[in-house]
């Protein structure tokens, strides 16, 4: 078992434990409601009969789910929101934007999809700049999950807060959940040569990329806030890959950021811009956008390489994303 790692494989994707413990919450706190379009409002049915005036489904209008998560919070409930990630985030970004982030209240965002989860959907159902789109606005704490347990773990934290979160839950998985301390990174792995930063459910991949590897490796539950104390504590040689499982290159002003007075360089891997117009599966949109373990372990080495030629000195902080 790798340093960390709590040994608990899944029995049940996020999005079902989502709905498990989201219903055992409701069951528990008042003050919790659920605003539904549709999506999965058939196994929050039980939930909706105990509590009609708490579980709302309002069809497939997506801009008036985060209106209503607004109104519920200004009334005093803690709502959360649930949808598919391209209409959650990028549908109604404008009511994020206004009817929350303006109003100055809190609300948890929970979605389903991730970046291309149903990839046999097509690209309606593919958000893959989700997490950048929220970047734009102040305030927000984002949780990518790499294993049901942690998405059970951050729901918890996040319906008992104020703030306003966003729970971005995956049909991927690690086949472990690892060790999480609040929104700290975890250290999966120590050494020398360089940084990798493994975010949600990449791990696993990001590992078996770097076995054997003279690195560092990091992993991220929470990526927002970005933890750049970890970053600099753990520091060997400054050249950081990033691997996010969303827009290649979402996190790398963070890094930059983080090491600000560091001279380092920093390569940012993750979804491509370009549109896959091949529907395919899950599996072949990750090797196309470069994600699986094998094309990771050749872009890592290749970038640590060219950090640090033999006697080589590192010159000033560049910035690449892939």
């Amino acid at each position: 078992m790798t340093a960390g790692q709590i040994d608990a494989p899944p029995v049940e994707n996020m999005r079902e434990r989502f709905v498990r413990v989201t219903t055992d919450l409701l069951d528990q706190d008042p003050r919790l409601a659920v605003v539904l379009a549709d999506i999965t409002a058939e196994a929050f049915e039980p939930a909706r009969r105990r509590h009609p005036d708490r579980v709302v489904n309002l069809g497939i209008r997506e801009q008036l789910l985060v209106s209503v998560a607004g109104g519920l919070a200004l009334a005093g409930l803690r709502p959360v929101a649930h949808t598919f990630a391209s209409f959650l985030i990028e549908r109604a970004f404008e009511q994020i934007k206004l009817d929350l982030v303006h109003q100055g209240v809190g609300a948890v965002l929970v979605s389903a999809g991730a970046s291309y989860d149903d990839a046999a959907y097509g690209r309606t159902h593919q958000a893959p700049g989700d997490v950048a789109l929220l970047g734009t606005l102040p305030g927000w704490t984002v949780h990518v999950p790499g294993h049901p347990d942690e998405a059970a773990r951050l729901l918890r934290d996040a319906a008992a807060a104020d703030g306003l979160v966003y729970l971005r839950l995956s049909l991927d998985s690690n086949a472990a959940a690892l060790a999480v301390e609040g929104n700290a990174f975890t250290v999966l792995r120590s050494g020398a040569r360089g940084t990798v930063i493994a975010v949600g459910p990449l791990a696993d991949e990001v590992l078996m990329a770097t076995q054997g590897m003279d690195v560092t490796v990091l992993y991220a539950a929470t990526i927002r806030p970005f933890d750049g104390p970890t970053l600099r504590a753990t520091l060997g040689t400054a050249a950081v890959v990033l691997i996010e499982p969303y827009l290649a290159g979402t996190s790398v002003p963070a890094v930059a950021e983080a090491l600000t007075d560091i001279p380092h360089r920093v390569l940012g891997l993750g979804v491509g811009r370009e549109e896959l117009r091949r529907y395919g599966t899950r599996a072949e949109h990750r090797a196309a956008h470069g994600l699986d373990a094998a094309s990771l372990r050749a872009r890592i080495g290749g970038f640590l390489a060219a950090s640090c030629p033999p006697g080589g000195t590192h010159g000033r902080a560049r910035s690449h994303a892939a």
